[in-house]
């Protein structure tokens, strides 16, 4: 997360869960949760709720379902049928839980399981059962009106957006930030469900579905365009033969204080080493669907955001170099991390993209000094 969004954040008046305490705090225990999507974030988010409110803590098993089963079946070696039970298929979900958790990579995916879970209830007889959905993923906001429209349809159901901010790495903490829109009461459950365990913090922006996820691209337009500024620092350094890890320390205060935010160094560190694995990251494919929900956004609402524009086109150049890469077989990473956005700034200015170690001095100021030899 940018340093500003985090001092944005950290300046509100919000407290960690923005509402008291519901009438019957173990309420939640005996409810079934629901899990949908077990990608790079909702594999730990999920693992969080299940070690947080499933047996010995009360609860029944976490209900999990991913569209490739070998995610379900990892997660069930690793915290075992107390925790965490494998759903059939999505209409398994539907029915039998009474919180369902969809976590999933595009809009097109969300509007597809959630269509799924509308056809299998509307199915059913009738129930008073309640059942809250809850969409964690990063979204176009106007989804959120034809996800409504869907669970409205469903008697007693009822939908909050709530996306998440936080990498993988803490998310496996528990410590990501939640946002969420929706109706109030179905908020307060949900809030004291995700936090402790998969979250740290709730900020509730209101009834308005389509808040929570503008929000989130708002965020997201802050780490692209640090990202954007990083990379075309560090390809300028290269160019004129700077040390990389002169870069790095700049960033992370060992030789300044100048921008020591968690995040931005963490990003540093990836383009200063090339460590641009995106199974363990953030893939560039979720960057370039977030740049272009970003730029749409601009758009609708006459508000120009040049940085994004140039970081979707370099995002775009790095994922098209990682792919002739993958062609040839020389690609070091299967997925390509968004910090590979580097690739775009580098290519720009004549360098190797994903190799640092390739490039070649091309400053006349600096003709005498040889970075590297470049290869036969």
């Amino acid at each position: 997360m940018s340093s500003l969004l985090q001092s944005t954040l950290n300046s509100t008046s919000h407290t960690t869960i923005p509402y008291s305490r519901p009438a019957t705090p173990s309420s939640h225990e005996s409810k079934q949760i629901g899990f949908v999507g077990l990608g790079a974030m909702g594999y730990l988010m999920a693992q969080n709720l299940a070690n947080q409110h499933s047996s010995p803590n009360g609860g029944p098993p976490v209900l999990v379902w991913n569209r490739s089963t070998d995610k379900s079946e990892k997660l069930l070696a690793a915290l075992g049928k107390d925790k965490i039970r494998i759903a059939q298929d999505l209409a398994q979900i539907a029915s039998e839980c009474d919180v369902i958790i969809t976590n999933l990579a595009n809009d097109a995916v969300v509007k597809s399981v959630y269509e799924k879970f509308a056809e299998a209830l509307k199915a059913e007889p009738p129930t008073t059962r309640h059942r809250i959905f809850v969409e964690t993923s990063t979204i176009y906001p106007n989804l959120a009106g034809e996800l409504d429209a869907l669970i409205s349809s469903i008697p007693h159901g009822h939908l909050i957006t709530c996306p998440v901010f936080g990498t993988p790495a803490v998310a496996a903490k528990g410590q990501l930030l939640v946002v969420m829109s929706g109706e109030y009461r179905s908020k307060k459950e949900i809030a004291y469900l995700l936090v402790p365990g998969m979250g740290r913090k709730v900020i509730d922006l209101g009834g308005n579905l389509e808040k929570a996820p503008t929000f989130k691209l708002i965020g997201n337009s802050m780490i692209l365009g640090t990202l954007e500024v990083l990379a075309e620092a560090y390809t300028l350094a290269e160019k004129s033969g700077i040390d990389a890890e002169n870069v790095h320390n700049l960033v992370q205060g060992k030789s300044s204080h100048l921008l020591p935010a968690p995040s931005t160094v963490a990003y540093s560190d990836k383009i200063a080493h090339d460590k641009f694995d995106g199974s363990v990251g953030f893939a560039i494919d979720g960057g370039i669907k977030d740049a272009s929900h970003i730029r749409r956004l601009t758009a609708e609402f006459n508000s120009p955001m040049p940085a994004i524009d140039v970081a979707h086109q370099h995002l775009l150049t790095a994922r098209a170099i990682h792919q002739l890469k993958k062609q040839e077989g020389k690609a070091e990473f299967e997925t390509l991390d968004w910090s590979g956005i580097v690739a775009g700034t580098r290519a720009a200015a004549g360098l190797d993209g994903l190799d640092s170690k390739k490039a070649c001095l091309v400053c006349p100021a600096y003709a005498r000094q040889l970075i590297c030899e470049i290869p036969a």
